[in-house]
């Protein structure tokens, strides 16, 4: 079988279920060795015994990433194990409340910032040379349509993912000279637990899954991927978008 990701390392947030889940599956069975974040250690066990089964292996952190001195220690790990790093992909993601922007209260408000932005700037920081080492780093981030449209009620998961992309789009500009391709991908509505809380009367069998979106995922991983500081839309059949910037 084709492993186009062999002796391959990846980094993977939120990887216990939803989209960090399915993606750290797909890019396990491309041959990548998985080093997954999330929370729960229970999910993460579960995790790794679908990528055994796949024949390929992970290695598991369970971390609240709001925890950021631990995704510094994180970074020296990698490099004290392999020297590099070939993949990261900044899925974690929280939606906040649903409310007018006036009326979010401040603890909701940074928590989502402190995990939708904070967190991957920290990321980048900390793992920024181990992409470096690679001969194709790839920095994939998960982005949402919620950061233009700017809806009513949205507000504070609106802001997080326009800071997102802000921050992911400076990266790919800042290491336009270098292998590294940084990515912003929208996945647009999927099956998940945050899209379940956000549109509770919606029927999710309309929907598409996080496994439909994973094979899209790792083609932004592959060493052939060759576009950087640009969206993915997956509700575009993968179009790739050049962000707009004013004149």
């Amino acid at each position: 079988m084709n492993k186009p990701l062999s002796n391959r390392v990846a980094v993977v947030t939120g990887a216990s279920r939803g989209i960090g889940r399915a993606a750290a599956l797909a890019l396990a069975e491309a041959g990548a060795h998985i080093i997954a974040l999330a929370r729960t250690q229970g999910a993460l066990e579960s995790l790794d015994d679908e990528i055994r089964a796949k024949g390929s292996s992970a290695t598991l952190v369970p971390v609240n990433l709001k925890d950021l001195d631990a995704l510094d220690r994180l970074g020296a790990a990698i490099y004290e194990r392999w020297g590099k790093l070939d993949i990261v992909l900044g899925n974690a993601g929280i939606l906040g409340e649903l409310a007018p922007i006036t009326h979010v209260d401040q603890p909701v408000w940074d928590e989502v910032m402190a995990i939708n932005v904070t967190a991957n700037y920290r990321l980048i920081r900390s793992l920024d040379p181990l992409l470096r080492a690679s001969d194709a780093g790839r920095a994939i981030f998960v982005t949402s349509g919620a950061a233009n449209k700017c809806n009513a009620y949205w507000g504070v998961y609106s802001i997080s993912k326009a800071a997102l992309n802000a921050l992911v789009l400076t990266y790919a500009a800042e290491t336009v000279t270098t292998p590294i391709k940084a990515m912003l991908i929208n996945p647009g509505p999927l099956r998940t637990s945050m899209r379940r809380a956000a549109m509770p009367g919606e029927d999710p069998l309309t929907l598409k899954t996080p496994e439909d979106l994973a094979p899209h995922i790792l083609k932004l991983a592959l060493p052939s991927w060759s576009e950087t500081g640009k969206i993915y839309d997956f509700t575009q059949d993968g179009k790739v978008l050049t962000p707009q910037m004013p004149a």
